[in-house]
């Protein structure tokens, strides 16, 4: 298996993998954000990364862009949604792989904090903490029995604990509908 970038060229086989990674109903919505996303100017910068096998697709991964609001200074900051790995592969690596990939490829590239609404007893295991304990808001309210859906990742030391604030994501990621866990 390896891990690139996605191309233009990769937009149905990534659908697909978002249709059946959650489900003909919720899968089409989460295909229709992601569309979306690749749209929208206010998500970039964007990394959308792929996982190959052979020459099939299996898996998929997009950061957006965030923004810290009611904060001192500037942060750069990315938001992980959504990962997505073929039914038929998952529980083999291959989102942890992505995820990994994903949050070296952005710390490279500056990005000091990464956040996620997802299953919290998955994405603990890549280093994500609870992000409102820390001081972050959700774009929207997460309600108490969830909040420990919402989580964060330092890629840069020194922010978590020193900047806190309200996270503002891309327009088409900032609907209600994508806030609910």
């Amino acid at each position: 298996m390896k891990i690139r970038k996605s191309s233009a060229f990769d937009g149905t086989e990534i659908e697909k993998i978002h249709i059946k990674a959650f489900g003909k109903e919720k899968g089409s919505e989460i295909a229709d954000l992601v569309d979306g996303l690749f749209n929208d100017k206010t998500a970039t910068p964007l990394l959308s990364l792929v996982a190959v096998e052979g020459e099939q697709l299996i898996g998929h991964i997009l950061f957006t862009n965030a923004t810290l609001t009611q904060t001192t200074e500037p942060v750069s900051a990315q938001i992980l949604a959504p990962l997505a790995v073929l039914p038929d592969t998952q529980s083999k690596g291959v989102g942890g792989q992505l995820i990994e990939e994903g949050l070296t490829r952005l710390k490279e590239t500056g990005v000091e904090l990464v956040f996620v609404l997802g299953h919290p007893d998955y994405y603990p295991r890549y280093g994500f903490i609870p992000a409102g304990k820390k001081g972050y808001e959700a774009p929207y309210p997460i309600p108490e029995e969830h909040a420990g859906a919402w989580m964060v990742q330092e890629l840069s030391a020194g922010i978590i604990g020193r900047i806190i604030g309200k996270v503002r994501c891309s327009d088409v990621l900032n609907q209600p509908e994508h806030w609910r866990e």
